[in-house]
């Protein structure tokens, strides 16, 4: 079988590869679509898939971002005359911040939420609709927690809290997992993500002390 020579980025070396191998991988990510890095690029050869226009994924941007912020937005309600309520005189956390770092944090959270869920979809492969679809599981499950937790608590008292605590804990597995969906299609979505599931752990964490101590 003829061998061809195979240079390292450094000219160091020369690795020699049978024209059968170094074909059958260049058959491999171009049928799937991926890049030497493992990240897809398209969608897989024949599905007759077309990348959207430059006005189309413009005008998705927005709707993704309006999406975070309709879901901030309706926290923020939930939120905001129990923060100043119950929440003010609550056992909090020792570690928990001023309120006014919150919503900062959120915003900066939910437009880099927006970004991850936009580059995933405009990419167009064969794993976009399930990503997608773990990714509006999230915002559902993110969306859920502040009304439990905040404005639950006067009517249910301490129950309302471990249900908070349950509702997050499932949002944190929830965005695990779309990491995992999202980090194969485009690396940035993945990564984009990380900040969101370490600020829901520690989240996570005043939740837990709140229902621990009230």
């Amino acid at each position: 079988m003829r061998s061809r020579p195979f240079p390292d980025p450094a000219g160091m070396a020369r690795l020699t590869l049978p024209d059968a191998v170094l074909t059958g991988l260049g058959a491999f990510n171009k049928g799937w679509g991926m890049r030497p890095d493992g990240e897809e690029t398209a969608a897989p050869a024949g599905t007759g898939r077309q990348p959207y226009s430059a006005g189309v994924q413009v005008t998705a941007l927005i709707g993704f971002l309006v999406a975070s912020l309709v879901v901030a937005a309706l926290g923020g309600l939930a939120s905001a005359t129990n923060v100043t309520g119950w929440y003010a005189t609550a056992d909090k956390a020792p570690w928990s911040p001023p309120n006014g770092v919150f919503g900062p944090v959120w915003t900066v959270l939910y437009t880099a939420m927006a970004v991850a869920a936009w580059l995933v979809w405009r990419k167009r492969t064969n794993r976009t609709r399930p990503a997608m679809a773990v990714y509006v599981l999230q915002l559902v499950l993110n969306l859920a927690w502040t009304p439990a937790f905040f404005a639950l608590y006067p009517a249910l008292g301490t129950a309302a809290l471990w249900l908070g605590l349950a509702i997050i804990l499932a949002l944190i597995a929830a965005v695990a997992v779309t990491v995992l969906y999202f980090g194969p299609i485009s690396r940035t979505a993945g990564l984009l993500l990380l900040p969101y599931i370490s600020w829901l752990v520690f989240a996570a964490s005043l939740n837990w002390w709140a229902a621990a101590h009230n």
